[in-house]
């Protein structure tokens, strides 16, 4: 059997990518948790805010090292793997990704070295300035990625001169039709993501008995802002949705399982819960579907019709059952958050969030919801662009590099070796370190004169990761 470079170089990508964006988007959220603990910490002087934040700043720095290790590896691909689209849209790629070095990464690498080792260093107003610095930086770089990424979805503010892509008009390439809803989309699931994380802990360690006013408090502050985010994030992707509609309606009708038939789609839409579409025959086998559902969400009528599959040409459409599952994977994790945010707020509001512990020995096993969300959204949004790579302007199959299957495959099977150990490895350190839990302050334990904590000097730091370790 011949091996496909293409395909081969794609499997890379895609393996790469789904290991990078999972650190990511848990950090973004996570450095604004930790400088809202160590804001209320300055506000209230109330220690459980200033052990929360120390421990949760151990486990960002492991995550944001991971994540900026697998991201210079996505960069490297763009010149060995994929040099013909780097060459056909470089032009306009090329100073995004700058603007995310120079406005982002090097806003989080100068304030990143405070906000780790600062705690006993700086007065704390400092370090706090750190933090939200931090804070600020991961959020610059999803912007930026995010405008990147959304002009390829949708390509506007340029013009494209033999085969290359020049820019025009900065503004519209920065802030591309797909673009705001896409951010807000993607910036609100990384706050999910660390919510749940912060809130499954949160249920671990009350169960174990591990510093129970600490969990109680990430219990309480995590399930708050999911019951105001995860409903949000309904209504985000709904309104991500209407404009993937307007601007991608093949990536849509490959979503919602929608063939229609050349002359057009007819009839009230079905929503198709589940079915296993067959590309061959063009059509859903085994559908299971809600009848008049499809239109009123996608056309906000009974009766609303979009394009089908079939009205675009073969060689216009997605592979159609990565987008269909994936979006439904997406769908299923949102279900079940709402499930999950509902049953824990009347369970606060009864006073009994604390003491069920049916549900938190549930609410344990929910931290890898988010990351699930967002690696099936994003399959969902790139598989849906196919067969471009930047709509319009370059196919997929266009893009790849002059290289060899064999190279190609080689180097495939040793990302996987390398990551498979060290991204164990971190995951590892992050779950021992969960598991110790933070170091609790002791009424001896005062604050000085300057009203830095004598906590972590490199005693603690070193006794914590020995725990870890254990």
């Amino acid at each position: 059997m011949e091996l496909d470079p293409v395909v081969l170089a794609r499997l890379q990508f895609a393996f790469t990518v789904t290991f990078h964006i999972i650190f990511p988007s848990f950090t973004i959220g996570l450095a604004a948790w930790i400088t809202t603990l160590e804001g209320m910490w300055l506000k209230t002087r109330n220690d459980r805010y200033h052990d929360l934040a120390r421990f949760w700043t151990k486990v960002f720095a492991v995550s944001f090292g991971m994540g900026v290790v697998s991201g210079i590896v996505l960069s490297y691909q763009f010149g060995t793997n994929w040099s013909r689209f780097s060459e056909v849209t470089g032009n306009v790629i090329g100073p995004l990704i700058g603007y995310e070095v120079l406005t982002a990464f090097f806003l989080e690498a100068t304030f990143l070295g405070v906000m780790l080792f600062g705690w006993d260093r700086v007065p704390p107003w400092l370090h706090f300035c750190a933090c939200l610095a931090v804070a600020v930086g991961t959020t610059a770089s999803a912007f930026w990625i995010l405008s990147a990424n959304s002009w390829m979805q949708f390509p506007t503010g340029h013009e494209v001169r033999d085969g290359i892509a020049y820019p025009v008009d900065w503004l519209k390439i920065i802030f591309s039709p797909t673009f705001p809803t896409r951010l807000g989309h993607m910036v609100v699931a990384a706050y999910i993501t660390t919510a749940f994380v912060v809130f499954a802990s949160g249920a671990r360690w009350m169960l174990a008995g591990i510093a129970p006013e600490n969990a109680k408090t990430m219990l309480r502050m995590s399930l708050g802002i999911l019951i105001v985010l995860v409903p949000l994030q309904g209504f985000l992707g709904d309104a991500s949705g209407e404009n993937t509609l307007k601007y991608q309606p093949v990536k849509v009708a490959a979503m919602e399982g929608v063939w229609g038939s050349e002359e057009g789609t007819e009839g009230p839409l079905p929503w198709v819960v589940f079915a296993w579409p067959n590309e061959a025959e063009e059509r859903n086998d085994y559908e299971i579907a809600i009848p008049y559902l499809g239109s009123l969400i996608l056309t906000r009528s009974l009766d609303g019709t979009i394009k089908g599959l079939k009205e675009f040409s073969e060689d216009l459409r997605p592979t159609v059952a990565i987008p269909f599952f994936t979006f439904r994977i997406m769908l299923a994790m949102w279900g079940i958050m709402m499930l999950a945010v509902i049953t824990g707020g009347y369970l606060w509001y009864k006073g009994r969030l604390f003491d069920s512990r049916t549900y938190l020995r549930l609410a344990r096993f929910l931290w890898p919801i988010g990351f699930i969300a967002v690696l099936a959204g994003w399959y969902t949004t790139e598989t849906g662009r196919q067969p471009w790579l930047a709509t319009g302007i370059l196919r997929t199959a266009d893009a790849v590099s002059p290289v060899s299957a064999g190279a190609v495959l080689t180097s495939l099977i040793l990302f996987v070796v390398v990551y498979g150990i060290v991204f164990s490895a971190g995951t590892y350190y992050i779950n021992r370190l969960l598991k110790v839990g933070p170091h609790v302050r002791t009424k001896g334990e005062d604050e000085d004169v300057s009203g830095r904590r004598p906590l972590s000097g490199a005693k603690d730091v070193g006794r914590e990761v020995i725990e870890a370790g254990e």
